[in-house]
């Protein structure tokens, strides 16, 4: 089983003619991903990849049955795109985009709260990677080969502390569940917390891997809702030990603003509340590999 995402998932493609959608579309269907259409307002009708080009999201829910979306359109247009999807009936939705702006951002939130929470989309990102089930489907812009299936549940502000930590487990025999981006800006879709429930709920995932950085409060809302919540282990890195006071690093998020935000701070929290604490990104892999055979 697998969370978010399967192979009978039906998925499109927002800026679906783009050189960027177009790229990342085919890579998602070579992997096996179920990719029903795109839309590229002003093209509909037309054909892209043997699939069919629509002009809304409304259009592709109604026509091809779309339930997931993965957002490649620019920075200025990426909120009504979002919006656009949530209000045409998706049910999980991937921004790639980065550079949306903080602003725009805080309008997605507000809008996403007006339909009741069974009926309201699920967003991840801006600025992440995607969602991969190993072996079952794609959606996003990470290199599919390095993840194995199995049952480790991976979750992060970075994409490519995600991709180190599924090389790592494959090198050493491990796989993974669900590996989901959650996007490195101020304000994104879902929180860490928000992934970690569903993992829990997943019988297929055993220990889930948390990986953090510096900036914002949602890797210590993590560990409280899992240090109240879940049975199984949770591991955390969190990256930026080294990082200075009031400059950002890497991540429009990855700034610390308050004393409680830096990287030793959250590293401590996590600790009293139960999280097993990888020291370095080197050793991520063989933190798993000591959880799982305590298992």
């Amino acid at each position: 089983m697998a969370i978010l995402i399967d192979q009978t998932t039906r998925i499109i493609v927002q800026g679906f003619t783009g050189k960027i959608g177009t790229f990342h579309a085919q890579d998602m269907i070579n992997y096996g991903s179920h990719v029903v259409g795109g839309i590229t307002p002003g093209k509909g009708g037309q054909k892209h990849l043997g699939l069919p080009v629509f002009n809304t999201v409304k259009e592709a829910v109604q026509q091809v049955g779309a339930e997931a979306s993965i957002i490649f359109v620019p920075p200025a247009f990426a909120a009504d795109s979002i919006m656009e999807a949530a209000e045409a009936g998706i049910k999980y939705c991937v921004a790639i985009t980065d550079g949306v702006p903080t602003q725009d951002m805080m309008t997605v939130k507000n809008f996403l709260r007006r339909f009741p929470e069974d009926q309201r989309m699920i967003l991840t990102g801006p600025n992440c990677a995607g969602t991969i089930s190993p072996g079952r489907a794609m959606l996003g812009i990470m290199p599919g080969h390095i993840y194995m299936p199995g049952n480790v549940g991976i979750v992060g502000r970075s994409g490519t502390l995600g991709y180190e930590a599924a090389a790592q487990m494959k090198a050493l025999g491990i796989g993974v569940s669900t590996s989901v981006g959650i996007g490195g800006d101020p304000i994104n879709g879902s929180a860490h917390w928000v992934i970690l429930e569903k993992f829990e709920r997943d019988p297929d995932t055993k220990v889930v891997v948390m990986i953090g950085e510096i900036g914002g409060p949602q890797e210590v809302d993590a560990g409280v809702f899992a240090n109240e919540n879940m049975k199984k282990p949770v591991i955390a890195y969190i990256a930026g030990l080294t990082a200075p006071e009031g400059r950002r690093m890497g991540h429009a998020g990855a700034i610390i603003s308050s004393a409680s935000e830096g990287a030793a701070e959250k590293v401590a929290r996590l600790r009293d509340l139960g999280v097993i604490i990888c020291p370095t990104p080197a050793a991520m892999g063989a933190t798993v590999a000591e959880v799982l055979a305590k298992l």
